[in-house]
């Protein structure tokens, strides 16, 4: 379980499998364990990269540099400590918005890219949407802010069918410490991202995926991203923002189905 330093900052990353190297980039809570059954089903095939974000995990705790730009910077950085070559990345919702930077910055270092629930920029609902899990979180505390979080994480139709799953995660979720700071960096850092007028400078072979249900990161922020993304291909599949949690073969499936295009 190694670490890099990347400008400064201490970031963790862990390594499984073998084959051609896929780095998992999680979403906005940064811990590279949350793309659960995601890691054994890629490392199936692949060596697989699971990095924690600065300021999360075990990765160092510091609110510094809370940028995506940073972070990009930092996954670069991983990839080339770890020597594979070359990396096919997938980024959910944050970590969407990094893979667009690396796309855009560190093109050399990716093979293909799958953006997966994921924005270009914020728009009024998207900054509504983490004013108020802000308030919640400053109002309200960690447990509370993640119960609701959860009503729009997670599809309607899942909650319905998995309610102990869906508990399951409100638990493990809130069960951590808040630390303020990081946290509203963090919020900071998605609601500022904006590769909108950048896209169009995409090389990489680009995948874009959502779920229909998707209440944090709607549809159409994706399609916006497959229409500014030059070749990109867009798949809307069923399910919510989790859909990598809530379909994870179907998740898998598709995303493996397109690496094997840009091997």
């Amino acid at each position: 379980m190694p670490d890099v330093i990347s400008d400064g900052v201490s970031i963790h990353y862990e390594v499984r499998g073998h084959g051609s190297p896929v780095l998992l980039l999680a979403g906005l809570a940064g811990v590279g364990s949350s793309w659960g059954p995601q890691i054994d089903l890629f490392a199936k095939c692949h060596q697989v990269i699971v990095p924690d974000h600065r300021g999360t995990g075990a990765s160092e705790h510091t609110a510094r540099a809370m940028t995506i730009a940073q972070h990009a910077r930092d996954m670069a950085r991983v990839v080339e400590v770890v020597g594979s070559g070359a990396v096919h990345v997938v980024g959910s919702s944050t970590g969407g918005a990094i893979a667009q930077l690396m796309a855009i910055r560190h093109r050399d270092l990716l093979r293909s890219a799958t953006i997966v629930s994921s924005i270009a920029r914020a728009d009024a609902y998207y900054r509504r949407q983490f004013e108020m899990r802000r308030r919640m979180l400053t109002d309200s505390g960690l447990r509370a802010s993640t119960e609701a979080n959860a009503l729009f994480l997670f599809a309607p139709g899942f909650q319905r069918e998995h309610p102990q799953r869906v508990q399951a995660w409100v638990n493990a979720t809130s069960a951590g410490a808040f630390e303020p700071e990081i946290g509203f960096a963090r919020i900071d850092m998605i609601v500022g991202h904006d590769a909108f007028d950048e896209l169009p400078s995409i090389s990489t072979p680009t995948l874009v995926l959502v779920g229909d249900c998707d209440s944090c990161a709607p549809p159409y922020f994706s399609a916006e991203l497959a229409t500014r993304i030059p070749g990109a291909e867009l798949a809307i599949l069923e399910g919510g923002h989790f859909i990598f949690l809530e379909k994870p073969e179907l998740l898998h499936a598709t995303v493996e189905a397109f690496i094997a295009k840009h091997e």
